[in-house]
């Protein structure tokens, strides 16, 4: 990714009219362990993936509490994210302390756009290599944002960001017109199954994602390990037994019995979430 002389600054522009150092730091976030977020008109559910750098070291914190009404997920340097949600923090205790009110969701994801933006701007920083998910509630209702390196912030229904997110991303497009009217639980069973689709083949256990939910009249908390695995086993029995009970009404219909239809199970595609 040698871009000879036109990635030793970040306000150096390409002839092409990129700034390459604010891509390195896009590139990061994409290099990071997945986040996905979930909304609906009451809850915000954050879910994130933890990945340890050995076997003999623990995760980084990838879920952070910024305040009651306002959680984070980051991707890409922890370091940075840590950075950048405590100036969060600092910045709705300012608020709360002058106006007596919470700091509107809103309102707080400009001023991290703008800080973020900054470091594109100014010789002597570096672009935060880290992108956040957002989550919050107000007067209004749920919000979820996405804040890029670049101070770019975009407002979602659903998104996923860090590796391997692109299949997250696909099941969330066939799901979100549903979010809205979600419930909590249902919130969180599809923020599982997108987590699932990051991991591309390996078992989904509560030691390696990470739960946190928030809503209207629910303040921001993360679920302990032993929730998250009795959702988890929960929502593998719903899915065992409504195989199960298609598999002998798809039989019925194509008029399969015996080892007729014990043949075509075997030559089937498994059935999409």
């Amino acid at each position: 990714m040698f871009r000879n002389q036109y990635d030793t600054d970040v306000t150096t522009w390409s002839p092409a009219g990129r700034l390459f150092q604010v891509e390195y730091a896009m590139e990061a976030v994409k290099q990071g362990s997945a986040a996905i977020g979930l909304r609906s008109k009451s809850h915000v559910v954050l879910a994130c993936v933890n990945k340890s750098n050995s076997e003999l070291s623990s995760h980084q914190k990838k879920i952070f509490k910024v305040d009651d009404h306002i959680g984070v997920a980051i991707a890409g340097l922890t370091a940075d994210g840590r950075v950048l949600s405590r100036y969060m923090r600092t910045e709705c205790i300012n608020y709360s302390f002058n106006y007596e009110s919470p700091l509107p969701v809103g309102r707080l994801v400009v001023q991290l756009a703008d800080k973020a933006q900054v470091c594109t701007q100014r010789s002597w920083k570096r672009p935060y290599g880290v992108g956040l998910l957002v989550g919050g509630t107000d007067e209004s209702g749920a919000h979820l944002y996405y804040n890029c390196p670049s101070g770019n912030y975009f407002e979602y229904q659903a998104f996923a960001i860090g590796s391997r997110s692109q299949a997250a991303k696909t099941y969330l497009e066939r799901r979100f017109e549903d979010f809205t009217d979600s419930s909590r639980d249902d919130l969180i069973k599809d923020a599982l199954i997108a987590v699932r689709e990051t991991l591309q083949g390996e078992t989904l256990k509560s030691s390696i994602c990470t739960i946190a939910v928030l809503g209207v009249d629910e303040a921001f908390h993360i679920l302990d390990q032993e929730t998250v695995q009795k959702l988890i086993d929960a929502f593998e029995i719903v899915g065992e037994t409504e195989a199960a009970a298609t598999e002998p009404e798809a039989a019925a219909e194509g008029g399969i019995t015996g080892d007729e239809g014990a043949g075509a199970d075997q030559d089937s595609a498994p059935m999409e979430i």
